[in-house]
């Protein structure tokens, strides 16, 4: 099973993703995961997809105030993506990092899009939980290029552009 788990990311490490922080909002404050596990889900209504892994301290905050967050990453915020990945304490997380509430979430100063969303679903999907969100506010900045998750590590550029294979 071992090698076919190594296999099965190495396959679905060949698919290009953005890389976002997902947020919620809890008494105590303000809550966050890196996550590329999210995706746009429906026109009519609005609607995303995040996955959750079922052991996310960010997904409790989501199930209790039934809202999150999605903060897409710039290029060159490696570090920001690596800090909401980590174990650290939400409010360690947040220390640093400049932001406002907008619709119930935390919204990072420095995403280069944004949506919040009231959850609709939370759904069984394995070892992660699916989130359905319906948008409730958006916004997006015109400069700057997305950070990419691509073959197990960040890049700044499309694989085509900086020429991986």
């Amino acid at each position: 099973m071992d090698a076919d788990l190594q296999r099965f990311r190495a396959v679905m490490g060949h698919f290009a993703t953005g890389v976002t922080v997902v947020t919620g909002s809890r008494p105590e404050g303000a809550v966050g995961m890196t996550t590329n596990a999210v995706c746009s889900l429906s026109l009519d209504p609005l609607l995303v997809l995040v996955c959750f892994d079922n052991t996310a301290r960010t997904l409790s905050a989501v199930r209790d105030t039934r809202r999150f967050g999605i903060n897409v990453l710039r290029a060159g915020h490696e570090g920001l993506a690596a800090q909401f990945a980590s174990k650290r304490s939400h409010e360690e997380k947040f220390e640093l990092v400049a932001h406002t509430t907008q619709h119930g979430v935390p919204i990072l100063d420095e995403a280069l899009a944004w949506l919040a969303c009231e959850v609709r679903e939370l759904l069984p999907g394995g070892d992660h939980t699916i989130g359905i969100g319906a948008v409730v506010g958006m916004d997006h900045s015109d400069d700057g290029e997305p950070l990419v998750w691509y073959r197990g590590r960040y890049r700044s550029r499309s694989p085509l552009e900086d020429g991986s294979t």
